[in-house]
């Protein structure tokens, strides 16, 4: 009974990191660039849906759908103001912009709202039946795996069958000819962009929800860990994301509860090498010849 509280409490929190590793894997997969802003999109969700909660005392739904409209916002004029100008850059000066936008959030995160931790009230507390409740099964961790699962389905959906999903995809496959076959690349790009932060608010929730404790910093660790998630599972694949995210939280999780919470993060990176050196494109990534 102990071990399967574990390991919901691993599929629980590798859900959060499944639904972050999706706005990673996406802008890789199209734009071909690290976001690693990402983690922070996810705190300024988090202190936005707090805010609506605790200062506006609207109901958790609207205070859920009112982050994911600011920080699709903040995705959208993030990757027209910092990414943009920087498309045909190298790798290593988006890498150093991405690092900076993440010091900007953290910094006006202190600046508007304190260093002082807020306590997150939880927007998914309601009572579950006492069969699911003795297996450890919290009502939070139920919402955030049925969340990360719906929002996988309908991400696959909209990417293979729709208009935009099509166009996404051909931009992923070759810029330069999507755009001479008509194909608005910029709009695509942003598109992916605010799909992304949409997903990084909601994560921001969940995690809070479960952790109840928010401050500047929170988006940085689990930023981190669904990067490596998403490396884990395959880069640029939805359903790796996926994969990796869950996995990354059973094996986090099993770590802490058997080994040693202190050395739960080292496991998991060290887990992270283990499966690049004999998979190098990560769990069902695939290896895309160079193009000259």
């Amino acid at each position: 009974m102990v071990f399967f509280s574990y390991v919901i409490s691993g599929i629980s929190l590798g859900s959060v990191y499944a639904i972050i590793a999706l706005g990673y894997t996406m802008v890789y997969g199209i734009a071909k660039m690290l976001n690693f802003a990402h983690g922070d999109v996810i705190m300024v969700g988090g202190y936005i849906s707090f805010c609506a909660i605790s200062y506006l005392s609207l109901p958790p739904l609207v205070a859920v759908l009112l982050a994911m409209a600011v920080c699709t916002v903040l995705g959208v004029v993030i990757e027209g103001l910092a990414y943009r100008p920087l498309r045909q850059a190298g790798s290593l000066a988006v890498l150093i912009t991405a690092i900076g936008v993440s010091y900007f959030l953290q910094n006006a995160a202190q600046l508007i709202w304190g260093v002082t931790p807020k306590i997150y009230t939880s927007v998914a507390s309601f009572p579950l039946p006492e069969g699911l409740s003795s297996l450890g099964l919290t009502s939070e961790a139920l919402v955030t795996i049925v969340s990360c699962i719906v929002i996988m389905l309908a991400l696959t959906a909209f990417v293979n069958r729709t208009k935009m999903g099509k166009a996404m995809r051909a931009c992923s496959e070759d810029k330069g000819a999507a755009q001479l076959m008509g194909i608005n690349v910029n709009q695509a790009i942003s598109m992916t962009f605010a799909i992304g932060s949409a997903l990084a608010a909601i994560a921001g929730v969940l995690l809070c929800s479960s952790y109840t404790t928010l401050f500047p910093t929170t988006g940085s660790m689990p930023g981190i860990k669904a990067f490596t998630a998403a490396v884990f599972g395959g880069i640029g694949s939805i359903p790796g994301a996926f994969v990796g995210g869950l996995l990354l939280g059973i094996i986090e999780s099993m770590a802490k509860a058997y080994i040693s919470t202190d050395l739960a993060n080292a496991i998991v990176f060290a887990v992270l090498i283990v499966v690049l050196l004999v998979k190098p494109t990560g769990l069902l990534g695939r290896y895309v010849p160079e193009k000259v």
